[in-house]
């Protein structure tokens, strides 16, 4: 008995240490930290060639295409107020009307004075016919009729004088009636009914901002201005995004270069008018303003999301047939949209990891979880099962892996 159970001992004691003897054959074969390693899962897409606009881009200004500050050119009291705050108000409206009674008063005083000039001049210029008779017959000296025709002129004269008045005190009338001058869109009331004005006095009355058409001014920097002034001839299109809006911009032409550059900012001032006929512009606010200049025909494009930054200058991962990500140094040249022109380093057809660079390590297996169109954009989705971009991934993070230097010298 004791022979027998001694022997099981033994045996199973052998056998134990075969089985840790395996695994620990296994766990060396495997290599440190590589046992609990996976490919990493990563979402692609592929290089594609596409004709791209050349733009510049900025910052504008919206602002009115006219711009008029009503006021009054005679002194009076409003009376009357023919439209509301915020009206689109008509070429000749009626506006404001001011109390006409001493207005009136200075006409009708304008027109007895004429009536009593030409009357007047009319006895002057009998009397001038008969003195000139008179002297025909000798019967009067030449002074005593030169004196009386020089008096038939004086008071023609003043006739003319009197005519003049007459129509500045009816003019002077006419601006007791404020009309617009151009088709806009009124302001607010700056002095209200029952007020009195003055000629040409501040605050003006209310200001009439036209805003279809408008203009959006914006400056470029000087070194744009040669290909602004290049392309300038083929009416460029301007597009302008409101703040907040990435699709749908209104659409304009440049309309205007200034004709110096701001020595104090380096810039120059354009401006492109808009037909504004949605009024999706408004005076006073500020848009993202786009130029178009011209356009590269098969434009190699990335996502601008795969375009990572390292000690090296930028750089893709590019997933090969074999499923490894392979870091490549790129040149990039300008970005369009949610695209970025690369004019070195990548080919038509490559895919290129755009989300889930910081779990990837260069020439490591990745898995592909999701492939993409080329002007994927950020937050959107991007997997049917719930996978979804995220602004991490996207952008290029702090840590990232600098490019390898063989790499970088293969590239270039």
């Amino acid at each position: 008995m004791r022979t027998s159970t001694f022997a099981l001992v033994a045996l199973a004691v052998l056998l134990a240490g075969v089985g840790c003897s395996k695994d620990s054959s296994s766990a060396a074969a495997a290599g440190p930290g590589q046992a609990q390693r996976q490919a990493p899962p990563v979402v692609v897409s592929t290089v594609e060639q596409r004709d791209i606009p050349i733009q510049i881009t900025g910052i504008g200004n919206v602002a009115p295409y006219q711009m008029v500050q009503i006021r009054s050119q005679v002194n009076g009291q409003i009376s009357s107020v023919h439209f509301r705050e915020g009206d689109d108000v008509r070429k000749g409206q009626l506006l404001f009307s001011l109390d006409q009674s001493a207005l009136q008063a200075d006409l009708q005083k304008a027109v007895g004075q004429l009536k009593k000039d030409e009357a007047q001049a009319a006895n002057s210029a009998t009397q001038a016919a008969r003195y000139t008779e008179l002297e025909k017959q000798g019967v009067i000296a030449k002074q005593v009729a030169d004196q009386q025709r020089a008096q038939a002129q004086s008071d023609a004269s003043a006739v003319q004088a009197d005519e003049a008045a007459v129509r500045a005190a009816q003019i002077q009338l006419q601006y007791a009636a404020i009309r617009a001058p151009i088709d806009a869109r009124a302001g607010a009331l700056q002095i209200n009914l029952g007020n009195l004005v003055k000629a040409n006095d501040t605050p003006y009355l209310v200001q009439l901002n036209q805003i279809t058409p408008i203009y959006v001014q914006f400056s470029v920097p000087e070194k744009s201005l040669d290909d602004v002034r290049h392309f300038a001839a083929k009416h460029l299109t301007v597009f302008a995004y409101p703040k907040g809006q990435r699709s749908d911009p209104a659409a304009g032409s440049l309309t205007f270069i200034d004709n110096q550059v701001d020595p104090q900012t380096g810039t120059v001032l354009l401006k492109a008018t808009f037909q504004n006929k949605d009024r999706k512009l408004w005076p006073g606010e500020y848009v993202d303003v786009v130029l178009n200049l011209s356009t590269i025909p098969r434009a190699t494009v990335a996502t601008a999301t795969a375009i990572q930054s390292g000690q090296q200058g930028q750089y893709v991962y590019v997933v090969d047939a074999q499923g490894n990500a392979q870091s490549r140094v790129v040149q990039t040249a300008g970005n369009y949209q949610n695209l970025t022109v690369v004019s070195k380093g990548l080919a038509p057809g490559e895919k290129v990891v755009v989300q889930g660079q910081t779990r990837v390590a260069p020439n490591a297996k990745v898995t592909i979880q999701q492939q993409v169109p080329a002007n994927w954009a950020p937050g959107t989705s991007v997997a049917a099962g719930g996978t979804t971009s995220a602004a991490g991934g996207a952008a290029a993070p702090a840590g990232a892996p600098a490019a390898p230097a063989a790499a970088a010298g293969g590239q270039r």
